[in-house]
């Protein structure tokens, strides 16, 4: 699944982490995308979700922002 897992986040976010350790405590693999040290990361962000918050968790297509653990679980098994 890490191939349809992506998450962008920030250094400076501590929602950020908490939303890395969801995904860590369900055994999802992910690709890290850190707006901080990528600035293209951030057009692309804006483009695919159209907010420019962290964390943007994309999974299978669903992007979900911020902490949401329900609608992580949810697209998970979809």
């Amino acid at each position: 699944m890490s191939e349809q897992v992506k998450i962008f986040t920030s250094a400076t976010c501590p929602v950020c982490g908490m939303a890395k350790d969801l995904l860590d405590s369900m055994d999802i693999s992910y690709k890290e995308v850190n707006v901080d040290i990528n600035p293209i990361s951030i057009v692309k962000l804006i483009g695919s979700t159209r907010k420019f918050t962290v964390p943007q968790t994309i999974i299978n297509g669903q992007i979900i922002s911020g902490f949401n653990p329900d609608k992580v679980i949810a697209a998970v098994h979809e």
